[in-house]
C-alpha cells in the first residue's frame, strides 16, 4: 500500500541525512518507525479510552488485594 505524508523540514533533513549516512532508503526508516511505534500508539490510545470509561464510571476497578483474593493467591 502506498501512503504519503508531509514532514516538517527539520525532520525531512534528519531522515535524508540518516539515509545518506547509512545507505538505506528513507522508506526503510519510515517503515521501521511505524512498525516499532505502532504498538506504543495502540497501547496509549487503548489506555486513554479505558481511563475515560473509568472517569465516567463505566469501567470497574479492582485492587491487587481483590484480585489475589479472587484468584486464591491471598495466602
Amino acid at each position: 500500500m502506498s501512503t504519503s505524508i508531509r514532514l516538517p523540514k527539520d525532520i525531512e533533513l534528519r531522515l535524508n541525512q540518516l539515509a545518506l549516512e547509512t545507505g538505506r532508503s528513507k522508506s526503510f526508516y519510515l517503515r521501521e518507525l511505524i512498525e516499532n511505534g505502532l504498538d506504543d500508539l495502540e497501547d496509549y490510545y487503548l489506555a486513554d479510552s479505558v481511563m475515560e470509561r473509568v472517569r465516567q464510571g463505566k469501567e470497574e476497578l479492582y485492587s491487587l488485594d481483590d484480585v489475589e483474593r479472587e484468584l486464591g493467591l491471598d495466602s
